[in-house]
């Protein structure tokens, strides 16, 4: 589509400068230069008007385009907002179309929302999740300036608001049809009348909303008659009384999770009435057991999805009764339940559509595996991670009678050897994902089986086994692997990496933790091979040096960066990093001692998507946290053992930085930063962890003049 713009746009004007700024404007470059029609560009809105500039008597080629293409346009540069942001600024009229263009918000900080909501007139969606706090003065805003656009909202993470707040947004957006309010502690009863009144709501999140009781819960239940997915998640004060309030009045309801609730198998036995209710969440249901289970008769046929997980009072008994009653199964969750023998899965085989079984840190046994395999025949899912009583016998039933199987997750199953391995990779040959850390049983020819039979794996996790260079070499058969975690695999070095880089380009995530053999060379292989890299783990790879990280620089796309440990490393491999990878939202260069100020000065200035850091035990002073403070994006810190840091420069830095909403440090600061700045900072939504371990912190000369005179006191 662009190219196909980009030839319209030349034939309608020869001139060697504006090809140029064609090219420019539809090519990948994350920040293009504006445009040099800009300034007389003069145009209100995208239409086909054209206005000329006072001093300029010819059209802007620009103003040919038509709003529908330049919204086209923008729907291929959905995901890449420097993308969308350079288009923006080529003239008035795209600036114009940006506006009209945007759907959603997402603000790292609420005092952003203003100015947002006057450029963006046509959003949809406003996420507020990334801001700690927003007051009700900023949701009266958003209500009166959305109005009927908004048909959705998110404060799951925001703190500050009230009932007022969230009336406002339901009286103005009559046409909201979603909202979060997961985590908002502090909401009651009046919050819940006032959701009551979005009567076209369908989809409501209510996680950890400790002070609803059944009578809010009531009030949405008869006003929101229209909810399809309804969360209550840990809202302790609702009992049986309240879901069967929504049972009776939220006809279609499809999604219903009561996790952590006080229900019982009185309150169950309403909700599995209901005519189209397909995935029910009863993690952690303590008050649901055997007998409540066992008096169940209403079958739910509609049922497709079902998490069990958690349920410690029940045993097989129940569980055989309810599954009996919920045959239309597809994916069926019993993690950290009870013991799978024979007579629990004996129950399985009623379930004859059944894809996805999820049996996470239960006790197995062989007899209960066999069972699975014989009653289940269509697996595609099976995850037993941290099972024990896993044994290749038990295993290698299922896998050879369910050959569609494409994700398996075994990982910590130790007692599986290479027979396991044979039996997986030549039934299940359409796998995507396996998951099989720390199974040490397996030998390092068990591992090549998987490259010469799984192509079609994206997502493969091997770490803490025997893996070694010719189990890359095998592996690297594997083209489509987007993510290959091999941490702890002390047997791999540079020579298998390399296999890897040059026979899976497709590599996004590669974790190589604390593997020990990995240096220079490999790194470099993976930065060329890759270019699509996003996020790479290289913590306690104790040979890396800047060399890695200058070519790690070249790809762009990389938004997660781990080093910690790697003491080679300096701030010349950081800065590489900060110039290269404009993308980066999260680095830890904890223990890397040759990080200085200087780093922190440069990635200040171009990493401004920057989001999370762990500066830990670095050569850092109040001179480089303080040019961090800069960036805007920046939200998690963690500084402990910082010896250039003092208490001013620290209280400088907390104060600067104004989106922060977790902070750890020395508990050996907290008494030599102000009590009302603290407060202040964590009015701002930030929350401090104090971590007890012994450090001293490097005094002013000032302070230690006055910290001599308490003792003298004292």
């Amino acid at each position: 589509m662009a190219e196909t713009v980009g030839n319209l746009c030349r034939k309608m004007h020869g001139g060697e400068g504006f090809d140029t700024l064609t090219l420019d404007l539809f090519s990948r470059a994350p920040s293009p230069a504006p445009c040099s029609y800009s300034k007389p560009a003069k145009r209100p809105r995208v239409d086909g008007a054209v206005t000329m500039g006072k001093d300029e008597d010819r059209q802007n080629p620009f103003d040919f385009l038509s709003e529908e293409i330049l919204f086209l346009i923008l729907d291929s540069l959905e995901s890449e907002p420097l993308s969308k942001k350079s288009f923006s600024l080529v003239c008035r009229s795209f600036y114009t179309a940006e506006s009209c263009h945007r759907r959603e918000l997402t603000p790292l900080r609420s005092g952003l929302l203003p100015a947002a909501l006057a450029r963006y007139p046509s959003v949809e969606k406003v996420d507020l999740s990334l801001c700690p706090t927003v007051t009700d003065t900023v949701l009266f805003s958003v209500g009166n300036c959305l109005r009927s656009s908004l048909r959705s909202i998110d404060l799951s993470r925001s703190k500050g608001f009230s009932h007022a707040g969230i009336e406002s947004v339901v009286e103005n957006c009559a046409n909201l049809v979603e909202m979060n309010l997961s985590n908002a502690t502090d909401l009651s009863d009046a919050a819940a009348a006032a959701i009551g009144r979005a009567r076209n709501l369908e989809r409501l999140w209510l996680a950890r909303c400790k002070l609803v009781t059944d009578m809010g819960i009531g009030c949405i239940a008869v006003g929101c008659q229209k909810l399809k997915l309804l969360c209550l998640k840990w809202c302790l004060g609702i009992s049986d009384l309240g879901v069967a309030l929504v049972a009776v009045k939220c006809k279609q309801l499809r999604n219903l999770n009561l996790s952590f609730t006080l229900v019982t198998g009185a309150g169950l036995e309403v909700v599995l009435q209901l005519p189209y209710l397909e995935d029910l969440a009863l993690v952690g249901c303590l008050c649901i057991d055997d007998g409540s289970l066992l008096s169940l008769k209403q079958e739910c046929k509609s049922l497709q999805v079902l998490n069990l997980s958690n349920s410690q009072p029940i045993n097989h008994a129940g569980l055989s009764s309810l599954l009996n009653i919920t045959v239309g199964l597809r994916q069926l969750n019993m993690a950290y339940c009870c013991m799978v023998t024979h007579s629990l899965t004996s129950s399985f085989r009623k379930l004859a559509k059944l894809q996805s079984v999820k049996l996470d840190g239960c006790e197995v046994t062989t007899a209960g595996l066999k069972t699975i395999a014989n009653a289940c025949v269509s697996l595609t899912e099976l995850s037993l991670r941290k099972c024990s009583g896993v044994t290749d016998d038990g295993l290698s039933s299922i896998v050879m009678k369910n050959k569609g199987l494409t994700n398996l997750d075994i990982t910590c199953c130790g007692n599986i050897t290479d027979l396991s391995l044979a039996n997986i990779t030549s039934s299940c040959t359409s796998l995507i994902t396996l998951q099989m850390e720390s199974c040490t049983l397996v030998s390092k020819e068990g591992f090549r089986l998987i490259g010469q039979h799984c192509h079609l794996l994206e997502h493969l996790d091997l770490t803490d086994n025997e893996l070694d260079d010719e189990g890359l070499k095998a592996l690297s058969g594997c083209h489509k692997l987007s993510i290959l975690k091999i941490g702890i695999c002390f047997k791999i070095s540079d020579e298998g990496l390399i296999h890897i880089a040059k026979n899976c380009p497709k590599l996004r995530e590669l974790d190589l933790y604390r593997s020990a053999g990995i240096k220079d060379a490999g790194i470099r292989a993976i930065a060329h091979g890759c270019p699509q890299l996003q996020i790479t783990n290289l913590a306690y790879c104790t040979w890396i040096t800047d060399a890695s990280l200058r070519a790690l620089s070249k790809c762009s796309d990389l938004n997660t960066l781990e080093i910690r440990g790697c003491p080679q490393v300096s701030s010349a491999g950081v800065v590489a990093i900060a110039v290269g990878c404009p993308k980066l939202t999260k680095l830890d260069i904890k223990k890397c001692y040759y990080v200085n100020d200087g780093a922190m000065l440069i990635l200040a200035r171009f990493s401004r998507n920057l989001h999370q850091i762990n500066l830990s035990y670095c050569s850092i002073t109040n001179v480089g946290l303080l040019a961090l403070a800069s960036v805007g994006c920046l939200q998690n810190m963690t500084i402990l053992h910082l010896k250039g840091l003092t208490p001013n420069g620290l209280a400088a830095a907390l104060l600067a930085c104004g989106g922060l909403t977790k902070v750890k440090l020395n508990s050996s600061f907290k008494p030599l930063i102000p009590r009302p700045l603290l407060e202040h900072v964590e009015e701002r939504g930030c929350v401090f962890q104090w971590i007890d371990k012994p450090f001293q912190v490097e005094l002013e000369s000032s302070e230690i003049w006055t910290k001599q005179l308490e003792e003298m006191r004292a």
